[in-house]
């Protein structure tokens, strides 16, 4: 199971470093002068010129990206803000929390009543409720967020005026982002969580344990649950993308301050620090929890556990043969 990890996290690491090179070059290719935002459009060629000097723009490329990587993976530097002038790391703490906070909050969401909605839908096949919840998830499946979002501010915010449109402050400022980047991670989860069910429910070992005479709770929790809920378990890291991807559109319609908006703000400015790095941000998020994911997955599946120990018992006996 070790070998396991440590094969999981070194391809973290890659894939990681991946990104760093692909974000660098797409930005490098770009057309645009950071400087010339910087200057503005009366600025002549001669100010350009000295402006990207003092930016490092005028370097060859290779020696800019060895430096960028240096910076970031040995330093965790990700350089200043070509428009604010300050060390972005800086905006990253104050931000990080917020959009962690909101992502772990979403994925949490999509769990607890993701789940346990799919496993009741299932259990009760074709009833008024398992109807529901197939229209109810097809809906919020098939709704961009950023719709849904424009909608709950509209009913909530400004007809009703229960809850704040925007900004951050209380938790009250939290309910509607939460919601609009879940529901449909929620309506994914059922829906996926009660094929699951389904396929398992007919597996001979779900028939076996019935005809032991053993309770319908111990059939369902501790013979169909734990093989079910692999392949949804498997399913969550493909989700968490578009967790990550919602952060940032609902962060920008609600105002809400973190990472994607810091994002969609550099963006809009050329700032490539604040691109570079909250890029890289979001993708050690997606990372980290898709890690977490993995493991998660191999202890739930025993195959996976099999493999990595019949693999050390062959080389434990090669060993000892040589």
């Amino acid at each position: 199971m070790w070998r396991y990890i440590v094969k999981r996290i070194l391809w973290l690491v890659i894939i990681l470093l991946c990104v760093a090179i692909v974000i660098f070059g797409i930005l490098w290719v770009v057309p645009g002068n950071p400087a010339q935002i910087v200057l503005g459009a009366g600025a002549t060629q001669a100010d350009i010129d000295r402006q990207m000097a003092i930016m490092g723009l005028d370097r060859p490329f290779l020696v800019q990206l060895t430096e960028y990587l240096s910076d970031v993976f040995l330093h965790f530097d990700f350089g200043e803000s070509y428009i604010y002038g300050t060390p972005v790391i800086e905006e990253f703490a104050a931000r990080l929390p917020r959009t962690l906070g909101l992502g772990l909050i979403s994925m949490l969401l999509n769990v607890v009543i993701g789940i346990p909605l799919g496993i009741n839908a299932a259990i009760h096949r074709n009833s008024f409720q398992d109807q529901g919840l197939l229209i109810a998830a097809m809906i919020f499946i098939s709704v961009p967020q950023f719709f849904l979002a424009l909608l709950m501010v509209s009913l909530f915010s400004v007809k009703l005026g229960w809850l704040p449109p925007y900004g951050i402050g209380g938790w009250q400022y939290w309910i509607l982002p939460v919601l609009a980047n879940s529901l449909s991670g929620i309506a994914m989860n059922a829906r996926q969580t009660r094929s699951a069910v389904l396929e398992t429910i007919r597996s001979d070992f779900v028939t076996t344990a019935r005809a032991k005479g053993l309770p319908e709770w111990a059939v369902i929790y501790k013979h169909m649950l734990p093989n079910a809920l692999i392949p949804v378990v498997n399913a969550l890291g493909m989700q968490l993308a578009a967790v990550v991807g919602g952060t940032v559109v609902i962060e920008q319609v609600f105002s809400f301050p973190g990472i994607g908006e810091y994002l969609l703000t550099g963006m809009s400015s050329r700032d490539y620090p604040v691109i570079r790095g909250s890029v890289l941000i979001l993708a050690i998020f997606s990372a980290v929890i898709t890690l977490l994911v993995d493991l998660f997955y191999g202890y739930l599946d025993p195959r996976i556990k099999a493999q990595y120990i019949n693999y050390a018992a062959k080389k434990k006996v090669k060993k000892n043969e040589s």
